[in-house]
């Protein structure tokens, strides 16, 4: 069953196209910001995480962290960051198990889809926005933080 508004985030560790381990939990006390989209290099995908690149200060000046992540795996993550300048971090979900806890897998749990979870300072989940437009999840995900 997938995560939904109000329940405890499921904690999970992938790892980013720096090459460092990210943990969900390492981050209580901080917000977290989980973007998982389908696939690098993607003109919606592109386009959405060179929002969330254009506005990376507004998310941190709301104590947020921002991770992308989709099933790419650390190579493509790697390139992709380094051709569009991206400094948030990308996390490779190769075998789909945090997608999948997360409900952002689709047709019969081969594709990632558009889907974006806020959470906040407790592990809580405060939002989860849907839909193909990426901007809406970068707009939603930021008035969230600030309505928190």
């Amino acid at each position: 069953m997938a995560v939904k508004e109000g329940d405890l985030a499921p904690d999970f560790t992938l790892q980013a196209h720096d090459g460092s381990v990210v943990k969900l939990s390492s981050y209580r006390g901080r917000r977290v910001v989980l973007f998982f989209y389908p696939k690098d290099g993607s003109p919606g995908c592109t386009r959405e995480n060179c929002m969330v690149r254009d506005r990376l200060d507004e998310f941190k000046n709301l104590d947020a962290v921002v991770l992308g992540i989709s099933r790419d795996d650390i190579d493509k993550h790697r390139a992709f960051a380094a051709k569009h300048g991206f400094t948030h971090l990308l996390l490779s979900d190769e075998q789909g198990e945090v997608c999948k806890a997360y409900g952002a897998l689709t047709f019969f749990g081969m594709l990632v889809k558009r889907r974006t979870v806020v959470i906040d300072e407790n592990g809580v989940v405060r939002r989860v926005i849907d839909g193909i437009t990426p901007g809406k999840h970068v707009e939603e995900a930021l008035k969230t933080l600030k309505d928190m």
